[in-house]
Order: C-alpha cells, then sequence, then structure tokens
C-alpha cells in the first residue's frame, strides 16, 4: 500500500511539473505585431535598439518588421491590414482623416522631434551658403513627402530660387544616381551620406534640423480601430521604444554599434557612430515622445505652404488623430 502511494505521488509529481512547463511555456508567447518603418535609416536607432537589447520581448511583442520605402505605403499597409503599426510621417494621419473615409490614422509615439536628412555636395564647399543652390540641381526626395517639404521650406525661407530639386527617383535608388552623376548636391539620411563623405565622393554641405529648425518628421501610427481594439499592445509599444531611446544616452560606443550593427550590414562601426552622435547633437530624439499642439501647427504650416494641404483643410481638433495617452502613463 505504501509503494501504491510512493508511486502515486511521483506521477502526480510529475503530471504537477508538466503542467507548470506547460505554463511556463505559454507565458513565454509573444504577441506578433505587424510593423512597417518608412525607410531603413539609423535616424530610427531607438526602435532598432528595441528590437536587439530585447525590450520588445520584454513587453511580450514580437516585431515583424518590413520596410516600406514611403509613408504612403506605410499608410497604406495600415489601411489594408497587412501592417498594425507603421513608423510614418504623422502628415499622412492628417491625409486620411480628410478623405472622409472609413479609417482613421492616429499618431501614439512621435519618436523624432527634427527632419534627418544631410544636404550634400559634389564639390567641397568651406563656407556653404543656401544662394550656392541657385541653377544647381538636387537630388531629392517624392513630392510631398517630409525630406521634400522641409527641403522646400528651408529654400523659401533662405529666399533662393532657380533650384532644380528631382523627386522622381526611388529612395534605394538616390546614391546610385548621384555617385553616377545625377545632380550637383543631394539630400540623404544617415548612414548612407557619411558612407558617401567617407568614399570622397560628396561633402557635407548642411543639417536640414539645424536649417529647418523642430519638424515632427516621423511618428508611430496605428488606425484607431486597431488602438481602441488592442490598448495594452499600443501601450507595449511605446514602452519598448521609449527604453530603446534612453538607452542611447547612456550606452558606450561599443554597445550601441552592437545594438544597430546587425541592421546596417556592411557599414562601418565608426560610421555608425558617427551618426548616432550626428542626430543625439541636433536633438532628434526626445526625452518626452510626445507630438505637442506646437510642433502639430508647424506640420501643418509646412503642408500648407508645400500646397499638399489646403488652408481650410487644416485640422482643428488635434485628438481626432493624435492620442499621446500613451506616451503620457509611460
Amino acid at each position: 500500500m505504501k509503494k501504491t502511494a510512493l508511486v502515486l505521488s511521483a506521477v502526480l509529481l510529475i503530471f504537477a511539473a508538466a503542467c507548470g512547463n506547460g505554463n511556463n511555456e505559454s507565458s513565454k508567447k509573444l504577441v506578433t505585431v505587424k510593423f512597417s518603418e518608412v525607410i531603413r535609416s539609423i535616424f530610427y536607432a531607438p526602435h532598432y535598439v528595441a528590437m536587439s537589447k530585447g525590450f520588445f520581448e520584454e513587453q511580450g511583442l514580437y516585431v515583424d518588421m518590413n520596410t516600406a520605402q514611403g509613408s504612403d505605403k506605410g499608410a497604406a499597409a495600415l489601411i489594408a491590414g497587412t501592417a498594425d503599426i507603421s513608423l510614418v510621417g504623422p502628415e499622412t494621419s492628417i491625409y486620411i482623416y480628410n478623405q472622409k473615409g472609413d479609417k482613421t490614422l492616429k499618431i501614439f509615439h512621435q519618436l523624432t522631434a527634427t527632419d534627418g536628412s544631410f544636404l550634400l555636395s559634389r564639390e567641397k564647399l568651406d563656407n556653404f551658403k543656401w544662394s550656392d543652390l541657385e541653377g544647381k540641381t538636387v537630388v531629392g526626395w517624392r513630392p510631398g513627402s517630409a525630406p521634400q517639404m522641409v527641403m522646400n521650406s528651408t529654400l523659401i525661407k533662405e529666399k533662393v530660387a532657380n533650384v532644380n530639386v528631382i523627386t522622381n527617383i526611388a529612395a534605394p535608388a538616390m546614391a546610385g544616381a548621384f555617385t553616377s552623376g545625377q545632380g550637383d548636391f543631394i539630400q540623404l539620411f544617415e548612414p548612407v551620406a557619411a558612407t558617401l563623405v567617407k568614399e570622397g565622393k560628396a561633402y557635407y554641405a548642411a543639417s536640414m534640423a539645424e536649417a529647418f529648425g523642430p519638424f515632427p518628421e516621423t511618428s508611430y501610427v496605428a488606425t484607431a480601430d486597431f488602438i481602441k481594439e488592442n490598448p495594452e499592445i499600443i501601450q507595449k509599444f511605446t514602452n519598448a521604444v521609449t527604453k530603446g531611446a534612453e538607452w542611447l544616452n547612456t550606452a558606450s560606443e561599443a554597445e550601441i554599434t552592437e545594438a544597430i550593427m546587425p541592421f546596417f550590414e556592411g557599414t562601418p562601426e565608426d560610421l555608425i557612430i558617427q551618426s548616432v552622435d550626428s542626430y543625439k547633437k541636433q536633438g532628434t530624439w526626445p526625452t518626452k515622445p510626445e507630438l505637442t499642439e506646437q510642433q502639430f501647427e508647424i506640420l501643418q504650416s509646412v503642408l500648407i505652404e508645400n500646397g499638399v494641404l489646403k488652408a481650410e483643410e487644416k485640422v482643428t481638433d488635434m485628438e481626432g488623430i493624435v492620442d499621446m495617452s500613451f506616451v503620457r502613463s509611460n
């Protein structure tokens, strides 16, 4: 009888252990988030850090990432349901809101507070002036994109006319077009800009962030329906990216390189650090990743100035397309 009881106890212990292991495995399952980034750039370093350092996993999320090559494509992915969250220009939310369609996009996290592009010249200019662009050709970004509008608004501010800005070259092909001889100047993000400079194929002329000033260039966006149905996912996503930005401020150069390198294969370590430092100095990643009313006003003023938004279409109810509650509760 005693032997039978011992055997029964052992069986129960094994069963309990098996159930316990099953529960542990279940608790380790991650929720997949379909994510679309606008382009691949160190401008979005906090996101890559959150991925490589496991900050998303800590929140119970697995980020399935693809690169859209354009805010318009990233927004379309949200509308079509092929992406849950997109990193795009916040202007896309305004465009879709004004279309009065079935879906609305909402901005829930403001990743960058400046433009992230740099103007490079084919010839070295010791004392670049914006008037140097008169009569010249600039390889630029697609019409209506944030970097294109920042460039155009800067030219207006600097009273520079007679500049031919090429806007019909796909983002991945821009650097190749320039090195093949097209254009006198080019507007690029890091680390592509630093790569051309290191290769002796271009020279830094100006930082668009310094030339233009504060600008809410890239935001995390999801449909209003997805946010309403999945607030816990949005909060966890926000927590992870915010932690990534905070980590960048204290990590060593070696740690930063190790975290970001997998997303930029072939890019030398020194260029990765140089790019991160450049963006830090420009105040690219705000301590509080919040889209403020002042930034929203700057954004809409730029859209109106560039003719992609009519003055009467200006969004007066910011809360219709902006939800900063997740950032505030972080």
